[in-house]
């Protein structure tokens, strides 16, 4: 057993841990089972465990944190991040994992893939506010998985952000170091949220009464090396079915 006790964990990042605790298990240089916790300031915690599930021939990870900023800034392709609660957990063996990953209420600005979508897409007048003051986005989730068989790859089952300005929902994998390709859809708010007050009439909202009505947004697809990545987007006229779901499950949420 492996007890530790920090009165502060200081990060290059400036965003320090006070109070961490650690209890660990270790069975042949191995973590069978830990816990850990740490506080950011008052009423900001932090709280990792890890254990064997009930089957026995996997491990569950999970992490809480009311700040997201310390595990998001390490990833060079998203600057100014500002803000989030984190939850993440995953399930996993020697030979494959299955995670979901979850933010909410955070503003980022500086995403060079996402403001070439905007561009693209013209939604300049959003790109704009993404390299300025930022977007906000009230919730983000990933589920995502990987395999031994297929080393260093991670398959993004399906990734949704939703937020004031824009929404997104899309799938593909990442190589790490080698290729990203991703396809999905992005819709402006003003017509998502007009979508949404008139479900009633899904046909109408879906295709229009008018020539050039139900123009939702853009599906769209981001290929290539990490850092020559080209991206194409097409006008659509109706969104997915999953994309929908999505967004009325968001929705009964904050009634």
């Amino acid at each position: 057993e492996l007890f530790a006790n920090f009165k502060e964990v200081i990060t290059d990042k400036q965003i320090n841990l006070l109070k961490f605790s650690m209890i660990s298990n270790i069975k042949k240089g191995k973590h069978e089972k830990f816990t850990a916790k740490g506080e950011f300031s008052e009423n900001k915690f932090m709280d990792i465990s890890m254990s064997p599930s009930g089957d026995g021939k996997t491990k569950v990870f999970q992490l809480y944190s009311d700040r997201a900023e310390p595990f998001i800034s390490s990833y060079k392709f998203i600057k100014g991040f500002k803000g989030g609660k984190l939850e993440y957990e995953s399930t996993y063996d020697n030979n494959s994992s299955h995670s979901n990953l979850k933010i909410s209420n955070f503003k980022v600005s500086k995403v060079p893939a996402l403001t070439q979508l905007l561009t693209l897409a013209s939604l300049q007048g959003i790109a704009d506010t993404l390299t300025g003051e930022g977007i906000r986005f009230s919730e983000l989730e990933m589920d995502f998985n990987s395999n031994k068989s297929e080393k260093n790859v991670i398959n993004i089952e399906e990734f949704y952000a939703i937020g004031p300005a824009i929404s997104i929902l899309m799938s593909g994998y990442i190589e790490s170091k080698k290729l990203v390709s991703l396809r999905g859809t992005l819709v402006p708010a003003t017509t998502l949220n007009k979508a949404i007050g008139s479900l009633p009439l899904i046909g109408n909202i879906l295709v229009g009464k008018k020539t050039g009505e139900g123009v939702f947004g853009v599906s769209f697809k981001i290929k290539g090396p990490p850092k020559d990545l080209k991206t194409t987007v097409n006008p659509i006229k109706t969104l997915t079915p999953r994309f929908i779901t999505r967004i009325l499950e968001k929705v009964k949420k904050q009634k």
